[in-house]
């Protein structure tokens, strides 16, 4: 269970958190042109959204074996 609330805590938080990175004026030049500081904050949020996933896939997997095994006993 604690893997698939991770997961959904990173899905609850990351997009939220780009969204305020997008309308700070440090994400975006004068010419419009995204900064470094952008730039990483949305590779910060895409891997950890990617983690997120493969966490959350191998908490959904550990939580139905669990259940399948209590079903069989």
């Amino acid at each position: 269970m604690f893997l698939l609330l991770f997961a959904l805590w990173s899905w609850l938080i990351w997009p939220n958190f780009l969204r305020n990175v997008w309308v700070d004026p440090r994400a975006w030049s004068e010419s419009g042109a995204p900064t470094p500081f952008f730039t990483v904050h949305l590779v910060l949020t895409v891997v950890s959204l990617i983690l997120g996933s493969v966490i959350g896939v191998i908490g959904f997997r550990g939580f139905r074996a669990s259940t399948t095994t209590k079903k069989k006993e």
